[in-house]
């Protein structure tokens, strides 16, 4: 009987994650970064999970998540007769932070669940210009 080698996986190297800054209209700056994404399902709702680390402090950081929901990706390509691409995707994930940043007070470990769904999708997407 053969014997099986087992080859280990090849890693490449650590992604390089830059550490951006926000200044909020709030008047806090931010810094972040992109850590992944995720396809997941949240309940009976599919859609992909964007996890970014911030800092309110520049000492400690902290997951926030946004929660692109597929079914409003589905609604808005039906609207529109192109389905989003993963780059405009992307930006409506960030465009979402960019909105968590202005719009609270003080953002914390407290808020770190944020969702694009059928209800600020079309303003999200308006504010990239694209049109």
């Amino acid at each position: 009987m053969a014997s099986r080698q087992i080859i280990p996986a090849m890693t490449g190297p650590a992604p390089v994650r830059r550490i951006k800054s926000y200044s909020a209209a709030s008047g806090f700056v931010y810094q972040y970064q992109f850590h992944e994404l995720h396809a997941v399902r949240r309940g009976s709702t599919a859609g992909n999970e964007y996890i970014y680390y911030v800092s309110t402090d520049r000492k400690t950081m902290f997951p926030l998540r946004i929660f692109v929901h597929r079914d409003a990706e589905e609604n808005w390509a039906k609207k529109n007769g192109r389905p989003l691409n993963g780059t405009e995707e992307y930006a409506i994930a960030k465009m979402r932070l960019f909105q968590a940043f202005d719009e609270l007070e003080s953002l914390s470990a407290a808020h770190t669940d944020l969702v694009v769904d059928d209800s600020n999708l079309e303003a999200l997407f308006s504010q990239l210009n694209l049109d």
